[in-house]
């Protein structure tokens, strides 16, 4: 049977597909349209005029909703495990749920408020998403640790991690230089004096939004060990 089938790892690996194909073909369409530059876009800048924005929202909707079920899911997992063996304070996983489930309103926020409609409020919902995920995944990441070798291999630890730690780096200077540029729109000139903080902030971007979708990628594995009435 394929992983992805067995137990609740169909979660997760939905929530990965769908994110990625949110991605991909609002970037697409946004190209095809002539709406934004091919060259590093924001992920925003692919969702703002009609029609990829129809197409963004909904699927970033869903994506947000699909990131719910997966957090939910893998703090079910998590505090069975610790009833099972105890391994760490129940608080510190409740804590990482109540962020990651705050990250899931910001990327809702962001699908219903375009950055060029309401400026303030989408970017204030990208703030969220982006903050509050990557310290979910620190977080996730510090009880992979904390529960291995038991319920995670070290390697599985290790990955997790890694992404946690490359998105906790890219984090930072996407906020800074996102906050130095002066001005929103989606067409950039390499001459312009706030170009090339447009460009490492869009970089940061990309490169913390898929480390997301590759960390959930690695709950699959733990997800297929668990059904759903184990939770109810």
């Amino acid at each position: 049977m394929l992983c992805f089938l067995k137990g609740m790892a169909f979660v997760p690996f939905l929530l990965v597909t769908w994110s990625s194909a949110a991605f991909i073909i609002s970037y697409v369409v946004a190209v095809l349209s002539g709406h934004v530059n091919p060259f590093l876009p924001y992920i925003s800048d692919t969702g703002t005029t009609p029609p990829e924005s129809g197409i963004f929202g909904f699927m970033i909707n869903f994506s947000a909703f699909l990131g719910a079920a997966t957090m939910y899911t893998r703090y079910k997992i998590v505090e069975k495990q610790n009833q099972t063996s105890y391994f760490s304070t129940p608080v510190f996983n409740l804590v990482s749920l109540v962020l990651g489930l705050v990250g899931c309103i910001g990327m809702g926020i962001v699908a219903n408020f375009q950055e060029l409609a309401v400026p303030v409020v989408h970017d204030g919902g990208a703030l969220l998403a982006f903050v509050c995920g990557v310290v979910y995944t620190l977080l996730q990441s510090v009880i992979s640790y904390k529960s291995c070798p038991q319920w995670n291999s070290l390697f599985t630890c290790h990955i997790r991690m890694a992404i946690s730690a490359v998105s906790c780096a890219a984090v930072v200077p996407m906020i800074a230089c996102a906050s130095l540029i002066s001005i929103t729109k989606l067409e950039w000139n390499p001459k312009e004096k706030d170009y090339i903080y447009h460009v490492v902030s869009a970089i940061c971007e990309w490169t913390v939004a898929f480390g997301f979708i590759f960390y959930f990628l690695t709950f699959i594995q733990d997800f297929q060990y668990h059904l759903f009435r184990a939770f109810c």
